[in-house]
């Protein structure tokens, strides 16, 4: 295929546009959690399983702060309601969707290909938005808290107080400026950060429960308020069940858990298309940190309950968004403490590492592909570039305070939840499986009620969601216009009947007739031909091939190009072919033949009626509308010597 050439580019745009022809490539990017092209033995699954904690077992940092502040007393209750759903529903799901998309594509992947057509196409950019605000918010909402630790720390507290913001926004823009520089996800890091911080938290945590123990008035004074409160277990169970939609920060981490499924080691004999050693690995990965997780929620919402008073949960309060810190400080002194705030800092900076490589793997996966997104948007760097920015923005938005970003996370969380249980339902349906269909169908209607009574109650998170899913649609359709004339076909292949056609023509002439097939009957062809003749003042004996071009789904950006020759009624040929555009599969074609022969090949339409917008709208939204103009521009674009052009007809 024919290139423009262009200026030499500057230094900065070469730096800026590193990896540019690697990334969106049909099938796979070379995001920071992309698969190495080259085969390779991965890593065990249990080291794979501590990239996926640096988010899900970061949240220990808040999530008991904020259990404590949405249902009070009811915390430790609340807290199994959550260790319930995430064993007996999110895990289950996740575990699925590991064993339906094995090379990370996750839940979003599953629903694509149940919906074709531009309704798919919109599904799928509204849950990358969704996508979005999960991950943007995971990481303002870690670099807040992570400033948190900072500031609350005894030593540190004098110095930094009131600087809260310009933290956040400093560890916001050292995460854009290490993805600058080149990140490549160490999983090494990351088992050493998990090691040494649930290590910690499992101090904290006998401690507190031997505090709990030792002052045996504490559980006592704690179940009279509870019972005072609330009155009977009954009670206690169904306001737990109410406000557990508060606490869905604890199911974090399950996306991102299938996301790093690449990495995991497989067996000897796992091959791309059935890898069970890598899916085997997965589930592991999954369970453990499940498991894991839900011990350590359990554990901590209790102790934090029972030791820290109520008040210091608030916003201002000494145990606001640093619960376990507070603890730490308190019963094990500063020298602990202050270890424990580092180790903390330390993981929530890499939660966010862990969100931005998931949105550098996410929109290259999918975006490209679909034509949404400017030729830059491909190169990691100005797209790290952009969400910092965005992250910027989302942290000044919410005044970098955890609380306030709690609902944004939640919702975005949620609702990738939902759609994995949806799309988890209807693949066990496909399969027959009808246990299965109705237990996820369970599964999915409590997580769709979870997120609708998350998102009246928290609003934010819609609107966040809804931002983002309006910004990606427009500069989605935007782009797209942008680049409704770029030659979209990556390869053409030609069966012998179309090559030998091919060359056959170019001992003389090569004229292609486009023709929109109809009855496909001897007396079509034959007319096409007259008609072609009279309106271009054509000699009698001139020779042709029909090229038909059959549209399939139109919301394609793009695809290969295959070729098939035929012969109709002994006489006229035919070249045959299927594409998401009419225009650009002909000038694919065309170039192609000029390529293989050296020679220029003319093509010959008719106008088509109509007004010029309306078929520009079809051209656009279904790859048809006016053929001729369309062509010529897209060879124009392509092909910017006229002389080697292919020369288009229209009578």
């Amino acid at each position: 295929m024919a290139t423009t050439e262009h200026p030499p580019p500057s230094r900065l745009r070469n730096w800026m546009l590193e990896g540019l022809s690697d990334m969106g490539k049909h099938g796979g990017h070379t995001g920071p959690h992309a698969e190495p092209e080259a085969p390779h033995k991965g890593q065990r699954w249990w080291r794979v399983m501590c990239l996926t904690g640096v988010d899900y077992f970061s949240t220990l940092g808040y999530q008991p702060g904020i259990a404590a502040l949405a249902a009070g007393l009811l915390s430790p209750i609340a807290t199994i309601v959550l260790v319930i759903v995430t064993l007996a529903g999110a895990l289950p799901v996740y575990r699925r969707v590991a064993e339906e998309s094995p090379h990370g594509e996750g839940s979003i992947a599953m629903l694509e290909r149940l919906l074709s057509f531009w309704q798919g196409k919109l599904f799928v950019l509204t849950l990358l938005g969704f996508a979005a605000t999960d991950f943007l918010i995971t990481i303002t909402l870690s670099a807040a808290d992570a400033a948190t630790h900072l500031v609350e720390n005894p030593h540190l507290t004098s110095a930094l107080h009131g600087h809260q913001m310009l933290i956040t926004l400093f560890l916001v823009a050292l995460l854009g400026a290490v993805f600058l520089k080149g990140f490549l996800e160490a999983i090494g890091v990351a088992v050493a950060l998990v090691g040494v911080y649930l290590s910690l938290n499992v101090v904290v945590v006998i401690v507190g429960f031997w505090h709990v123990v030792t002052a045996g008035h504490v559980v006592t004074d704690w179940s009279s308020a509870l019972t005072a409160e609330h009155g009977n277990v009954f009670v206690m169970v169904g306001v737990a069940l109410i406000v557990f939609p508060k606490l869905a920060l604890g199911l974090s981490g399950f996306e991102t858990g299938v996301a790093v499924m690449p990495h995991v080691q497989g067996d000897a004999g796992d091959t791309e298309e059935k890898p069970t050693g890598r899916i085997r690995g997965a589930k592991k990965l999954l369970t453990t940190a499940a498991l894991i997780m839900s011990c350590f929620l359990i554990a901590t919402s209790f102790i934090t309950t029972l030791l820290i008073p109520e008040n210091d949960f608030k916003t201002g309060g000494p145990a606001n968004g640093r619960a376990l810190a507070y603890l730490a400080h308190q019963y094990l002194g500063g020298a602990f403490g202050t270890v424990y705030d580092v180790s903390t800092i330390a993981i929530l900076w890499f939660a966010g590492a862990s969100a931005m490589a998931g949105l550098l793997n996410l929109m290259p996966r999918y975006l490209p592909r679909y034509g949404m997104a400017p030729h830059w948007a491909r190169a990691v760097r100005p797209m790290v570039i952009v969400f910092t920015l965005v992250a910027f923005l989302v942290t000044w938005i919410f005044d970098a305070n955890v609380d306030k970003q709690g609902g944004a996370y939640a919702t975005g969380v949620l609702v990738l939840i939902s759609s994995a249980a949806i799309a988890v339902t209807i693949a066990a349906r496909k399969a027959r499986q009808r246990k299965w269909t109705i237990g996820f169908g369970v599964i999915a209607a409590v997580f769709l009620y979870t997120t609708v009574v998350n998102v009246i109650e928290r609003p934010d998170g819609v609107k966040i969601g809804a931002c983002f899913i309006a910004g990606i649609i427009l500069v989605s359709f935007l782009s797209r216009l942008a680049r409704a004339f770029e030659l979209r076909v990556t390869s053409v292949t030609l069966d012998p009947m179309a090559e030998r056609f091919i060359r056959d023509m170019a001992s003389r002439k090569m004229r292609f007739i486009a023709n929109e097939p109809g009855h496909r009957d001897k007396a079509e062809y034959r007319d096409k031909i007259e008609q072609i003749k009279a309106d271009n003042d054509m000699p009698e004996q001139e020779d042709f091939v029909f090229v038909e071009v059959t549209v399939t789904d139109p919301s394609e950006f793009e695809a290969g190009l295959t070729v098939r020759g035929e012969v109709l009624h002994e006489r006229y040929r035919v070249l045959t072919l299927e594409s998401a555009s009419i225009s650009n599969a002909l000038a694919a074609l065309l170039l192609h033949a000029r390529d293989m022969t050296g020679c220029t090949p003319h093509i010959y339409f008719e106008w088509t009626e109509g007004n010029p917008f309306a078929n520009f709208l079809r051209f656009f939204l279904f790859g048809q509308g006016e053929v001729a103009p369309v062509t010529r521009e897209v060879l124009r674009e392509a092909e910017p010597d006229r002389v080697r052009r292919p020369r288009v007809h229209t009578g």
